[in-house]
């Protein structure tokens, strides 16, 4: 029998409706975890399932499960899918892809008429970029036993809303209980988000690992004071501390190349004004590399130069690691299966190891897990400008339905 071929244009078509909740000027989007605009996504997502011919469940972290039944029941199923929600500044692809390529395998299987042995649902997660409520990948921490429900439930957003109440508030939070069920595979469709497939002219980039990640939480506490009257000396500048923080991560991350990435991506000043120096300062730090032993003595430099910098001017501080991620490797056989269909498709590929973390990561804990990426231009993501190209999303669309197809039909073992 002729491989079905999935509809591209179908898939592209309902990545741009998609793209109209929380539609920036700039051509991104903004859709936060559970707020009103995530939740207008969920019940567009909702009702394509449902008209998919699925039965739409949600679990009790609000993570949504389309699931199309198989012929033998008692087969665990074969799992699709990615999130919904974006960063503050986020594009129209990040996330939102692997849900839609899912949705977009169980359409194709409706066309061409297929009864696979096992199940296949396409899933979203909730809050898995972290941005709203820190961690990432919280509620498929949750489904892998990473998190307890009530961690889960009480992570708490700048403003002091908490996840579970945003659940609630929006209609998400759902009476399943989250994991504890068997899962045949997983398998998640992403953009890149770097450059390298793009570079070398490649469409499919076959993931085998991820990167570990360590993320911390710092509050540096000094003296405020007035800007004019105070000599430099006396000075205990919580900012010219949180500055010196900046620039002893940037060395951390280079001293470890090719892998290693260090970032400090979020700071809070107080008091805030501009003749005032600054006497406190609240900062975010973000350790990643695929190597767990390289991501540990990446910590300890950083441990050593928070202290150094902090006793240096005399600031005190309060340091907490917040998440840590080790690095993961995806299952061989799911990888085996993601390079077939690749192959069998006529795609050019290369095996890849992702630099962001992903739902995967953590469903590799409880199921075998493979992920499958295409290109995105310029390697830009999370920002605005994040794009691909049609034929990329339906070549990535392709690769994931073989290798859903191939693992749903298996004779079960």
């Amino acid at each position: 029998m002729q491989t079905p071929q999935i509809n591209g244009q179908r898939l592209w078509d309902s990545l741009m409706e998609m793209a109209q909740h929380g539609a920036t000027p700039k051509g991104g989007v903004c859709r936060l975890a559970l707020t009103d605009v995530d939740k207008a996504a969920r019940d567009l997502f909702v009702q394509w399932c449902e008209a998919a011919g699925c039965t739409v469940s949600v679990d009790q972290m609000g993570n949504i499960f389309g699931r199309r039944e198989g012929r033998d029941p008692s087969r665990p199923p074969i799992i699709m899918g990615s999130h919904i929600d974006s960063q503050p500044t986020g594009g129209r692809f990040d996330g939102i892809y692997g849900v839609l390529a899912g949705l977009e395998v169980i359409r194709t299987l409706n066309d061409a008429g297929i009864e696979t042995e096992a199940a296949v649902e396409v899933s979203a997660w909730t809050n898995e970029e972290g941005s709203r409520f820190a961690p990432a990948m919280v509620s498929s921490g949750v489904f892998a036993g990473v998190f307890d429900l009530d961690y889960g439930l009480s992570r708490t957003a700048l403003d002091g809303v908490t996840l579970g109440d945003e659940l609630t508030r929006i209609g998400y939070a759902g009476d399943v209980p989250v994991g504890g069920r068997p899962v045949g595979a997983f398998f998640e469709a992403h953009i890149e988000q770097g450059p390298i497939l793009e570079d070398e002219g490649i469409t499919i980039g076959v993931v085998t690992d991820a990167q570990g990640q360590r993320w911390y939480e710092v509050t540096f506490t000094g003296q405020e004071a007035h800007a004019g009257p105070t000599p430099m000396p006396s000075r205990r500048d919580a900012l010219l501390g949180a500055a010196r923080v900046v620039d002893a991560v940037n060395r951390i991350g280079m001293t470890h190349q090719p892998n290693a990435c260090a970032t400090v991506g979020l700071m809070q000043v107080f008091p805030n004004s501009r003749n005032v120096i600054p006497g406190r300062v609240f900062f975010t730090i973000d350790l990643r590399h695929p190597n767990d032993d390289v991501l540990r003595q990446m910590d300890a430099e950083l441990r050593a130069a928070l202290a150094e910098i902090s006793e240096g001017i005399g600031l005190q501080m309060d340091f907490e690691e917040i998440w840590y991620s080790p690095p993961v490797h995806f299952d061989d056989a799911c990888i085996a299966a993601v390079r077939g269909a690749a192959e069998s498709a006529g795609y050019s590929h290369r095996d890849i190891v992702s630099g962001a973390g992903h739902d995967a990561c953590y469903i590799a804990r409880v199921a075998p897990t493979s992920m499958v990426f295409i290109p995105c231009t310029g390697g830009i993501s999370h920002n605005e400008l994040e794009d691909t190209t049609p034929e990329w999303v339906t070549a990535g669309g392709q690769v994931l339905f073989q290798a859903v197809l191939e693992r749903a039909m298996a004779t079960a073992g």
